[in-house]
């Protein structure tokens, strides 16, 4: 099973696809967490992506692309994968087309996460990090056992400037003008179903168990 995963910044994406890998023995293919693997691991790529970055540019479709493409090779043991965070653009969707048809995969579906933007403003103006271990928590849905620190270290947790409200809403309309040309793309396709994600996790994930055994 190849799935991708759309939605908005805080609509639920990599929670659920967590949970969805681990009982469907699926690979969870998360674009950011690649990037940064390969920054960290000095590879060919990432060497040329933290130069990019580095300089204040945006990383290219084309590096993007070359990552994820090196992260499905190297799969073993999984029967299938999600990829969350990719593609964003129309290009990166048609490369992933050609690199499918190349490999003699199908894409089995795209869920679609449909966030309101009142409900990811919440949830994302709520969250709060630990500048040391990295443990992200939330104000009234995974708060910490003391109020503004971290349980692992005890550190002071902060506040991210993405996760300010003003720059998620900026964050929000980047993501939809760039994003409705590739809901329409797979659209046509008929392989996009929409799944309302404003509910809390648990009821989210019961309409994604019915749609996968759809598609199962």
């Amino acid at each position: 099973m190849e799935l991708i995963f759309l939605g908005p910044p805080g609509a639920g994406k990599g929670t659920h696809a967590q949970m969805l890998c681990k009982d469907a023995q699926l690979a969870h293919l998360a674009a950011g967490d690649i990037l940064r693997k390969n920054v960290k691991d000095g590879t060919p790529l990432g060497i040329r992506a933290k130069a990019v970055m580095e300089s204040g540019a945006l990383v290219s479709d084309e590096l993007v692309n070359n990552m994820m493409f090196d992260a499905i090779r190297s799969l073993n043991g999984y029967k299938g994968f999600i990829l969350d965070g990719y593609p964003r653009t129309l290009f990166q969707a048609e490369a992933l087309e050609k690199f499918f048809a190349a490999q003699k995969k199908s894409l089995t579906a795209v869920i679609n996460f449909d966030a309101s933007e009142a409900v990811v403003v919440d949830r994302l103006s709520g969250r709060r990090g630990c500048p040391k271990c990295g443990k992200i928590y939330h104000v009234t849905n995974m708060p910490p056992k003391k109020e503004g620190v971290c349980d692992v270290d005890g550190e002071t947790l902060t506040i991210r400037k993405d996760d300010q409200p003003e720059t998620i809403r900026h964050r929000l309309k980047v993501y939809h003008e760039s994003t409705k040309p590739l809901i329409e793309f797979y659209r046509k396709k008929k392989l996009l179903h929409d799944v309302p994600a404003d509910g809390d996790a648990s009821s989210v994930q019961k309409v994604l168990e019915k749609l996968f055994e759809k598609l199962s």
